[in-house]
């Protein structure tokens, strides 16, 4: 067996290797969540998915991500282990302040649906000048709304 068999990723390091937010509510409606669910499958093959590793969207999101060999990254709220489809669990104790943390991981935010949290994600990435692609979500300046999961991600992924 040759390389690190400890190694948890199993990606090479690749600047065009990005990493994307799954932002959105942890209620998510059935649409929302084969949305998210769709997302992430396209992201496993362009990216780290970085969520917030609750349920509903970011549970969704990680799903579609793992079942296509993807690496999902989860930055918890508080000290739990998170959804059952992360690789990675960042248990962070900070609520929703958390929210930081994960625009800031990202280089790319797409947004799925969402409620007041998924607002604040919004907001900050917006600040942060990080891009924000939007399927069904809030209607706000900046956020470049798309029509299926493929032109979110292909967006999200331009230039990379």
């Amino acid at each position: 067996m040759t390389g690190n068999p400890l190694r948890l990723s199993p990606f090479k390091k690749n600047h065009s290797f990005m990493q994307i937010a799954v932002i959105g509510a942890a209620d998510a409606s059935a649409e929302e969540y084969a949305t998210a669910c769709a997302v992430g499958a396209l992201i496993a093959s362009r990216g780290t998915l970085v969520c917030g590793g609750l349920g509903g969207v970011m549970e969704a999101a990680c799903k579609g991500a793992q079942e296509n060999g993807g690496l999902t990254v989860g930055i918890i709220p508080d000290t739990s282990d998170g959804n059952p489809y992360l690789d990675v669990v960042i248990r962070t104790g900070l609520g929703h302040a958390r929210n930081v943390l994960v625009v800031q991981s990202a280089d790319a935010v797409i947004a799925v649906g969402g409620s007041h949290g998924t607002l604040s994600e919004i907001a900050i990435a917006l600040k942060m000048k990080c891009p924000v692609y939007g399927l069904k979500t809030w209607d706000i300046a900046g956020v470049v709304h798309c029509a299926t999961p493929i032109e979110a991600v292909k967006r999200a992924t331009s230039g990379y």
